[in-house]
């Protein structure tokens, strides 16, 4: 009886590793870098699409290895033109990624575990449990399909891309910064690193190690409060990675990279929308150069909060220009698709059960 061997996954492995397996194969090493090139390069998801390779090598690829690409599960499109997909990945777990148009730009954003573990109070996907971390190839897919999105619905290319979707970046780091090093090679998709956004919670050390690492893209903090107290309320991380340490963290990266950092805050009704707010934010912008993002939230079923009134918004936006601090108003995508981060996830995984 035969025994029936696995096929391995033939992104987890570099190109030398492809190599030495070619040579085991018998054949030449030159045809993994076409290989590689077909996959990394050329965003090939089967072996029959790789034209240049033989017959004979793509029926031994196919034998010997496996190409597990996400799909799309699921797309909505909002009237605001923001197309929102669940993707399905080769276990069947469900993510999300989200084109974001606006004029001048092409936004996708990508997500980077299967769900969450820092349940933060106001995000749908902090009422997920974490299941796993995306491979690099599975951030990379989604990149891919948003930017045929964008080019098939919009007749333009993709410029930006943020990982602002489900899940924690900074905890996911190693395959992130792979995911990274996949988009903005030469042998990749060859985006520019400074049209990408890491948007984090908030963890101390890891901001520190993007800084020893001197990364080349951009770098977000989700605040949504400058009080301790407050923010522990909505971000249990913040217990462990208080706003002290996140200063002298982002500080610190500040002095390795010379980046400046982006902090994003949702201005909630009757929680942190008054004058002391806003306050509190300006004296933690002090500590580097940086700009605020005011985002206005997408209500979520699990959660109570809601968007300050348009008036608190404006004022609280304006203290803070009048401060010196450059700060731009973020409106709200997809309301009509259930754009907030991880709500189709949801809906799809209730359908899918």
């Amino acid at each position: 009886m035969s025994i029936k061997k696995d096929k391995i996954d033939i992104r987890s492995i570099s190109l030398q590793t492809l190599q030495e397996h070619f040579i085991r194969m018998d054949e030449k090493s030159f045809r993994a870098k076409q290989v590689y090139e077909w996959l990394w390069k050329k965003s090939c998801f089967s072996f029959d699409e790789m034209s240049n390779i033989s017959k004979e090598l793509r029926n031994k690829l196919d034998e010997n290895f496996v190409i597990n690409n996400v799909k799309i599960n699921n797309s909505q499109f909002s009237a605001d033109k923001t197309i929102k997909n669940s993707f399905i990945l080769h276990d069947t777990h469900l993510i999300e990624g989200v084109l974001i148009p606006t004029p001048g730009r092409m936004t996708a954003c990508v997500s980077s575990q299967v769900g969450c573990s820092l349940t933060c109070k106001f995000c749908a996907t902090g009422y997920m449990e974490r299941k796993r971390n995306l491979n690099p190839d599975e951030i990379y897919d989604q990149v891919v399909l948003i930017s045929k999105q964008a080019m098939e619905n919009y007749g333009q290319p993709l410029t930006n891309i943020v990982y602002m979707g489900m899940g924690e970046p900074l905890l996911n780091y190693k395959n992130v910064m792979d995911s990274v090093e996949k988009i903005t090679s030469e042998d990749g998709l060859n985006m520019a690193a400074k049209r990408i956004t890491v948007s984090t919670a908030g963890i101390a050390k890891m901001i520190k190690k993007l800084g020893d690492d001197q990364v080349k893209f951009n770098l977000a903090l989700s605040l949504h409060a400058a009080n301790d107290e407050k923010r522990n309320t909505i971000m249990p991380i913040n217990e462990q990675n208080s706003l002290k340490a996140l200063a002298e963290a982002l500080k610190y990266y500040y002095a390795k990279t010379k980046n400046p950092v982006t902090y994003e805050y949702i201005v909630f009704d009757g929680f942190n929308d008054t004058l002391q707010d806003a306050i509190e934010l300006a004296k933690f912008c002090k500590h580097l150069p940086c700009k605020v993002n005011i985002i206005e939230y997408n209500p979520i079923a699990f959660a109570s909060f809601i968007n300050a009134g348009e008036d608190k918004i404006e004022a609280f936006a304006d203290y803070l220009r009048k401060q010196g601090i450059n700060t731009n108003l973020r409106r709200s995508r997809g309301k009509d698709i259930d754009a907030a981060c991880g709500q189709l996830a949801i809906k799809d995984k209730v359908n899918q059960d």
